[in-house]
């Protein structure tokens, strides 16, 4: 996933190299004039666009991984792997996205070799961590529920998978540091000379992992979650539970409609990108003027992926609903966040816990 070069098409069409996935550019040399991301109301638009998501990424996903700290009944297996994801996120939005703005704003990269290779390789890390995330946690709900299976999996065992997930993300993601080139290109007619960072894959292969990334990404992914959410929907529409444990199958319900519908964002914001992209690996329309552009407010559209979960938490959850506003309030820290959405502040849980035991989990 090349996100910085192919942003900065219209630049690298100005000479001879290969812009990462694109092998028949060479054909086509626009003018500097030509981009339309060159004009001020344009840039100033694609500022905007950026800073908002990282400021709503950087906060919003800080503040699930800070309430999952800091309070003790929300540290269960679901919300460690909502952290993980968070993380995720997070690296994003403050590794990859402010290079990704200034490359495309400035169509040349100022930070460096090293800086080339890592930058998108972050960022495919990252994607690649999210989605075998919302993987592992449709997977793990539908063993639980569809199955009955009252063992949940432990602490350590959940930590277990969040270091597969990065381990097996690291490798998908490696070719994107490998395969990668940073040069000094001259381009004569305009006097210029531009360092250029993009990919330089060996003949043939940029498709062949344009088409892999896409179903490992994406494809595969979402099928296994689509099955995964469907027979859990199904199971707990028709599931007829005792009274006394109407409240828990409520929690259930509401919890998986949740995480439904983060993959369900999810799937929407990446899937104009992805296409785009694929068709770009094809050759199909690197050689449209507003290329740069198009892609870009793709891009913009995948990058909000990264900020809508903790809105959905947030309206979805009540326990991280009641933090978000305790924290912005600037309340007093409670020692739990209970699911009718009270908290308790650490001297009255001492006093109580004896007689309740201890507190429901929160997800």
């Amino acid at each position: 996933m090349g996100q910085s070069d192919q942003a900065n098409a219209t630049e690298d069409t100005l000479h001879d190299g290969d812009l990462g996935n694109a092998s028949s550019i060479n054909t086509y040399r626009p003018a500097f004039v030509d981009d339309v991301t060159k004009h001020l109301g344009v840039q100033i638009s694609l500022i905007f666009a950026y800073s908002l998501i990282i400021l709503l990424g950087l906060v919003g996903n800080t503040l699930v991984i800070y309430m999952i700290v800091l309070y003790r009944n929300m540290r269960t297996v679901t919300n460690y792997f909502i952290a993980n994801l968070a993380l995720a996120d997070l690296m994003v939005d403050s590794v990859c996205l402010p290079f990704t703005l200034v490359y495309t704003l400035l169509d040349e990269w100022k930070f460096g070799a090293v800086m080339c290779h890592m930058v998108p390789y972050g960022q495919a890390l990252s994607i690649h961590v999210s989605i075998l995330t919302l993987t592992v946690i449709a997977v793990e709900r539908y063993r639980c529920i569809v199955f009955h299976l009252g063992q949940r999996l432990n602490r350590c065992t959940s930590f277990i998978i969040i270091g597969l997930t990065w381990t097996l993300a690291a490798v998908l993601a490696g070719p994107l540091a490998i395969f990668r080139e940073y040069r000094y290109e001259e381009i004569p007619y305009i006097d210029l000379r531009i360092a250029v960072c993009s990919e330089k894959w060996p003949s043939g292969t940029n498709v062949v992992y344009s088409v892999s990334m896409l179903l490992l990404q994406y494809v595969v992914p979402l099928a296994i979650i689509s099955y995964a959410y469907v027979c859990i929907w199904m199971k707990l529409k028709n599931h007829v539970s005792p009274s006394t444990r109407s409240d828990g199958l409520v929690r259930r319900k509401k919890t998986t409609k949740m995480l439904a519908l983060v993959v369900v964002v999810f799937a929407v914001c990446w899937l104009p990108f992805h296409v785009f992209q694929l068709a770009s690996d094809l050759d199909l329309i690197l050689k449209f003027k507003e290329y740069k552009l198009i892609y870009t407010l793709f891009h913009i559209v995948a990058m909000c992926s990264t900020f809508v979960n903790p809105l959905l938490y947030g309206w979805m959850n009540q326990n991280y609903r009641n933090g978000f506003l305790m924290f912005f309030r600037c309340e007093h820290k409670p020692d739990s966040i209970y699911p009718d959405g009270s908290f308790r502040t650490r001297s009255l849980r001492g006093m109580i816990v004896a007689h309740e035991g201890p507190p429901a989990a929160a997800v």
